[in-house]
């Protein structure tokens, strides 16, 4: 797999479990103590970077998910 699909389907992933949250880009944001810059949260949303493993920790305990559930794109949201 190419590493820009990889990043869209991490992103795509990202959002998809943000908005089923009810969370805004700045709400996420904000659940991280601004650990993560706002445009970054856009940018990893549509691929156009590669977030650190930290970064996706970070995002995953904001959201109240698992690391695994945030990169397993099989796994239902709603579990």
């Amino acid at each position: 797999m190419e590493k820009s699909v990889f990043l869209e389907i991490i992103g795509k992933r990202i959002r998809e479990v943000r908005l089923s949250k009810n969370l805004t880009q700045l709400d996420l944001v904000s659940r991280i103590d601004g650990e993560v810059d706002p445009t970054n949260i856009s940018r990893i949303e549509s691929g156009r970077t590669n977030p650190t493993i930290f970064t996706l920790q970070k995002l995953a305990d904001a959201m109240e998910i698992s690391l695994v559930q945030l990169l397993d794109e099989e796994y239902s949201i709603e579990s």
